[in-house]
């Protein structure tokens, strides 16, 4: 909920920390690409396109679109892969990850991900129900649309497995 993020926020400002989210509606620019890290866990990559439309002094329509790297671990790459397609529209939440690397050349490399931590399908499905909403951070429940990845126990593991990920995948 709102309030609960607020709250999260202003609790952490007290405590000097920091916050590092991200929030996007777009559609996939290409459909995600599926690897797997050496111990088995999914990870999918795509990219998706937000546009920005204003209207400019001379009363022409303007508009830009970004496009956003996106990562997505374990159940959310599983859920990428199965459901979404280049074109659909999909709500990203999660965090920005930015690594670096030296290429063939010795020049050091760059790259700004967003690493999703939750989903949510925008495009009806064939049924006409909506879509689903999908997070890597929250206990499964039979009674709605939600899926977990995560496990207390299971998240140190994960955690190494994703920066094996980002340790390895050199985009050259």
């Amino acid at each position: 909920s709102v309030t609960l993020e607020r709250n999260r926020y202003i609790n952490t400002r007290r405590g000097m920390g920091s916050l590092n989210k991200v929030m996007l509606i777009g559609n996939l620019g290409r459909d995600p690409e599926i690897r797997y890290t050496q111990a088995g866990s999914a990870v999918a990559n795509f990219s998706l396109a937000t546009t920005d439309r204003w209207t400019d002094r001379q009363g022409q329509r303007q508009e830009r679109t970004e496009w956003h790297d996106i990562v997505a671990f374990d159940r959310l790459a599983d859920l990428a892969q199965n459901y979404l397609k280049k074109g659909k529209s999909v709500f990203i939440e999660g965090r920005l990850q930015t690594r670096s690397w030296e290429d063939p050349q010795g020049q050091k490399r760059y790259r700004t991900e967003v690493v999703a931590n939750g989903m949510q399908f925008l495009d009806a499905r064939p049924s006409g129900e909506g879509g689903g909403q999908y997070s890597s951070d929250q206990p499964q429940s039979s009674n709605n649309d939600q899926a977990s990845s995560e496990t207390p126990d299971s998240e140190n593991n994960q955690n190494s497995e994703k920066e094996d990920y980002i340790k390895d995948d050199i985009p050259f």
